[in-house]
């Protein structure tokens, strides 16, 4: 593991390869799963704000999931996540007519009706970051729903951190995104990566 500032980074967020192939997987990753996606506190308001605007693509069963429960839930690990439909998909998710996967929310920031991206846990997958309270820990997740999203990764020889580079900048800055790269090019010249 490396350290930058209170932000612990785990090797195989350096090492490993990912780059996701929403064709080969269809966006598999909003629909598997035991529970919704991490939210963190302050997202929750976004989350109710962006609503109106991508309501109507939202499934009949989704828009119900919320006016019953809202966007959110506490999951039985006591973790804020996003609501989601039958104990599967996000209820955030639409389709496309060949029945592949998307965010609602990504879907109306990239036609530019939203400033809002989409949760950053969801952003930064696979990664995952442990809050634990003087440090955060930067993890890799392993996921058999991602193989080709390994493979493909592996195949442009595409490490997870910079796969990721924009959502890691938005979560921990300009300046700490330009330390790891720094530092993993010195652990490159000392043979450690």
């Amino acid at each position: 593991m490396i350290q930058i500032g209170d932000v612990v980074v785990s090797f195989d967020v350096l090492r490993e390869k990912f780059l996701c192939d929403l064709g080969a997987c269809q966006g598999i990753c909003c629909i598997e799963g035991d529970a919704g996606a991490p939210v963190e506190l302050d997202e929750v308001e976004k989350l109710e704000e962006v609503l109106p605007l991508i309501w109507d693509e939202l499934s009949p069963e989704a828009r119900a999931v919320i006016e019953e429960q809202g966007v959110v839930y506490t999951d039985c690990e006591s973790d804020l996540v996003t609501s989601i439909v039958n104990n599967k998909d996000c209820v955030f998710t639409c389709y496309d007519d060949k029945g592949c996967c998307y965010c609602a929310i990504e879907k109306a920031y990239r036609e530019g009706r939203t400033n809002f991206y989409k949760p950053i846990s969801c952003h930064l997958y696979p990664i995952r970051v442990g809050n634990y309270g003087f440090y955060k820990a930067v993890n890799y997740h392993r996921w058999d729903v991602c193989k080709a999203a390994m493979l493909l990764g592996q195949k442009e020889n595409l490490p997870v951190y910079k796969f990721l580079k924009e959502p890691l900048i938005r979560k921990f800055g300009e300046d700490w995104y330009a330390e790891l790269e720094l530092v993993v090019e010195e652990m490159k010249k000392q043979g450690i990566l």
